[in-house]
């Protein structure tokens, strides 16, 4: 059996992945491949998550873009490439450089985005090539860089195992990293002195299982760090060493002073011994890491937090050694390779910025007279432009920001009025998708082949294992062809990206005498057998540290001209947006554990959608009494931009005042569910990140006359309802919908029902329950009442598209088999263990994780359920 070792295409941990089995995707058929760890890389070490593990059914063609299209009209590559690269021209021609963008995607392997910033700064002639990634590392990017002189993340994943004390801010690491939760999860059960501190609003699975919780009020990190700096100033915990290697001591300190022990505990809403027992724990052990994600990206002055937290470690002395360190975890599989290329807007290329030796450096390297010489449009930015006028094209490349950007009727208003909007991309519907003028067709994962970087500068392949469908091209090849249609044929005649790699790699060693760390010189030497055999390797790669580098600064110079870190006097500033009677919520957005970014793949998987299959909100018990909400219940909130629909999940895990929503659902997956819709523009002055954890809103419950559960053989178009949402499920999709009016008449008006031959008990438009068939197949069961309707799924599940005898007709149109379907929600997704399955078990004298694993299977494939494990067992000792 054939075995292709390749990484990850989710978060930045950068799995690597053994993929055996069949390679042909054709007749619309999913390649029969098997996914498994790699026990050789070590990122993970063999472990993999649930979404890693169900990548083999992300692999089918339902919903692949297969052609290029111009105006929503298939149309031949010549034709498509032809068009795009006249229309860029002519703007160019009318309107200048300036007027043309490019908006990427941590998507892309190294070798595209290379290309494409190639393209933009180097012959194009504009800054204005920016990327998702904006909205996920840009204030730890900024924040590094102010610190060290570079954007160079010091730490390693063994360092989170070595570490004594681990701090988890504004991370649901359990969650959003669920590899690296288990490597930490698995050195504490072998060091039972490690201590993990988790710092959130919130309750989430992470905190659940930390040793402290420090619930702080939302925002108020830099002054809880900030404060942390003061404390080890005035108690004497500042390390004597590494004084002498920074500067900026004196002004970091003043600024600091203010901020005592009492002061901070006011400001986070914590007690004094919450704040004393955080710092005495951060000064006890010889080694303490910092883990930080986007609750600490994401804000205003998200940089400004990025630079408390350095500071403390800076102060402290913990950092460049083993166990040691601030670690910045990056949300997406290449999101640091697009920053090594120069994919961020206020960046050049290979870290050099936009000062006159780089552009003149850059230039002459890529043989253009042409190279960008200012920084462009940064995202927000990007799309207030489009709107306003300034860009006249943008060409967005496997990223959906009419989904993920914040105020995204703003960013619907700019793509809509725009001249010309090209997007890449390997789904057809997308929210984004629907504004193109061009659609050209990418490959995907396992369809190509590239590096990617994962959060600790780990340098992996990417390997192609599966025949690309239709007429899907690599990223860079469509970068490529325009390019050469707009008279570059020379800088960009390449024919394989090796020769990228090799490109982009001999840029970080040119006139490079060790002033920039970026440094991957030595593999620009590698032949095409050599790159394709290529093994993980952390950066620098070059004469100095020709196996790679593992850790940063162990000698204790940073990328200064004098060699010193940089201390930051940090003046912590509350968020932007502020609650007020009309508004008095704060919402806060992240991830879930099965689903990733807008939905696009993982969407499509029934298994990644039963732990949460439909968008929810999270309120304190006291908040939604308040409003009148009760656990279930449609809610509409609102903030100044915009307004959602989502399911309310009342729980005591959320703070008060407070409400948690996923960021994931899109337009095609639920209706008026998007959470961007209601966050506003607010972002970092410094890196340009979005504010998309603190937007105030307001909660209301919905009335809606009926509500009603759907199941259909095929996806269909739910019309004239208030909401709906979907979910694939055995044999088709689910929907849940509410409306207004009369079931019956709703019922006549969606074409889905038309050539059906129906059963249908109503009770004088109270309720309603319909079964659809053709040919006596069942093709459609729908269930309405006043309430939101229960049906048991397992049921009419089971025979969605079978032909069904008259007692299960029978059992299908009363909507039950006469089960309990309380405990219904899948815990273990892994293995489709339900929540009732698993208290069976409990109550049978399963009484610990071990134990249950052995019986039903639960958490021992890839762990992401241990910690809901753990709450039903404590739960049930109660």
């Amino acid at each position: 059996m054939n075995e292709t070792r390749t990484t990850c295409p989710y978060c930045g941990t950068g799995c690597g992945l053994r993929v055996s089995g069949a390679s042909a995707n054709v007749a619309g058929q999913i390649p029969a491949i098997k996914v498994q760890g790699d026990n050789s890389h070590p990122a993970n070490l063999g472990r993999i998550c649930v979404k890693g593990s169900a990548l083999d059914k992300t692999m089918g063609l339902q919903g692949r873009l297969l052609a290029p299209h111009i105006k929503h009209q298939r149309v031949s590559w010549e034709q498509a490439l032809d068009h795009a690269a006249q229309r860029l021209a002519d703007i160019i021609q009318q309107y200048g450089p300036d007027a043309i963008a490019f908006y990427a995607s941590g998507q892309l392997l190294t070798e595209d985005y290379y290309a494409a910033n190639k393209l933009m700064k180097g012959f194009i002639g504009s800054g204005n090539i920016d990327t998702n990634s904006r909205l996920c590392m840009s204030s730890a990017v900024a924040a590094y860089k102010r610190a060290f002189g570079e954007d160079a993340v010091p730490c390693n994943y063994e360092d989170i195992e070595l570490a004594d004390v681990v701090v988890l801010v504004g991370s649901n690491l359990a969650w959003a990293h669920p590899v690296l939760w288990q490597r930490l999860a698995a050195a504490r059960a072998a060091r039972p002195d490690m201590q993990i501190i988790a710092i959130d609003p919130r309750r989430s699975t992470t905190c659940a299982e930390a040793d402290l919780h420090l619930a702080i009020t939302p925002g108020s990190d830099s002054a809880l760090f900030t404060g942390l700096v003061n404390w080890l100033i005035t108690e004497g915990k500042e390390d004597a060493l590494w004084r002498s290697r920074t500067v900026g001591r004196t002004e970091t300190a003043q600024a600091a002073a203010p901020w005592t022990a009492d002061k901070v505990a006011e400001y986070c809403g914590l007690s004094r011994n919450q704040v004393e027992a955080f710092y005495q724990l951060y000064c006890k052990p010889r080694r303490v890491m910092t883990l930080w994600c986007m609750g600490i990206n994401q804000s205003a002055t998200g940089t400004d937090k990025c630079n408390a937290i350095i500071n403390a470690h800076l102060v402290s002395g913990q950092i460049a050694s083993p166990g040691c360190g601030p670690f910045s975890l990056t949300g997406q599989p290449n999101a640091m390779g697009g920053r090594e290329v120069g994919g961020l807007a206020n960046q050049l290329a290979a870290h050099m910025d936009f000062t006159p030796e780089a552009i003149e450096r850059v230039g002459r390297f890529w043989g253009s007279n042409r190279t960008a010489h200012k920084p462009g449009y940064k995202a927000v930015e990007l799309f207030q432009a489009v709107e306003r006028g300034d860009i006249k094209a943008i060409w967005i490349m496997g990223t959906n920001p009419a989904v993920s950007l914040p105020d995204t009727n703003q960013v619907a208003r700019a793509l809509a009025m725009c001249e010309c909007v090209i997007v890449s991309d390997i789904t057809a519907h997308t929210t984004t998708a629907a504004f193109a003028d061009v659609l050209f067709p990418a490959q995907g994962w396992g369809e190509k082949e590239g590096t990617v970087t994962n959060s600790e500068r780990r340098i992996s392949r990417q390997r192609r294992f599966a025949e690309p469908p239709g007429e899907a091209r690599p990223d860079w090849w469509i970068i490529a062809q325009i390019a050469r249609r707009m008279g570059y044929e020379k800088a960009f005649d390449w024919s394989h990206p090796h020769e990228i790699f090799s490109e982009h790699a001999a840029l970080t060693g040119f006139e490079n005498q060790g002033e920039r760390l970026f440094d991957i010189s030595r593999l620009s030497r590698l032949t095409r057998t050599e790159w394709e055999q290529l093994q993980p390797i952390q950066w620098p790669v070059n004469s100095h540290y020709p196996a790679g580098c593992p850790r940063l600064f162990q000698d204790g110079v940073f990328a200064f001209p004098d060699g010193k870190a940089r201390l930051v006097p940090v003046h912590p500033q509350p968020p932007r947006g502020t609650t007020s009677k009309y508004y008095p919520l704060v919402m806060n957005t992240g991830r879930i554990r099965d689903q990733w970014h807008t939905m696009t793949r993982t969407g499509m998987v029934e298994g990644l959608l039963q732990h949460r299959n439909k968008p929810y909100c999270e309120i304190n018990p006291a908040d939604a009494s308040q409003a009148g909400i009760t656990e279930n219940r449609l809610v509409r909130l609102q903030s100044a931009t915009g307004w959602m629909l989502c399911r309310a999940v009342i729980t005591d895990a959320q703070p008060v005042g407070q409400v948690f929503v996923p960021m994931h659902w899109s337009s095609q997956f639920a209706l008026q569910s998007q959470p961007g819709a209601l966050i506003t523009a607010h972002r970092c002055e410094i890196s340009g990140q979005p504010e998309s954890k603190f937007t105030p809103v307001r909660a209301q419950p919905v009335t809606s006359d009926w509500e009603g559960v759907l199941y259909a053989s095929d996806s269909v178009t739910i019309s004239g309802a208030q909401w709906w949402a979907r979910a694939p499920v055995p044999g088709g999709w689910q929907f849940w919908v509410a409306g207004e009016g009369c079931i019956t008449e709703w019922l006549e008006q969606q074409p889905w029902l038309a050539g059906f031959e129906c059963r249908q008990a109503t009770d004088n438009n109270i309720s309603c329950h319909l079964l659809g068939f053709n040919h006596g197949a069942l093709n459609v069961a729908f269930y309405a009442s006043p309430s939101a309707p229960e049906p048991d799924s397992t049921l009419v599940c089971a025979s969605l598209g079978k032909k069904v005898d008259k007692q299960t007709s029978d059992q299908l149109l009363a909507g039950r088999s006469l089960g309990d379907t309380r405990g219904a929600q899948t815990l273990c997704s892994c293995f489709g263990i339900r929540a009732r399955d698993i208290t069976q078990a409990i109550a049978s004298g399963c009484h610990t994780v071990s134990s249950l694993g052995k019986q039903l299977g639960c958490g021992t494939n890839c762990g992401s359920c241990i910690p809901e494990l753990k709450s039903l067992l404590s739960q049930h000792a109660l």
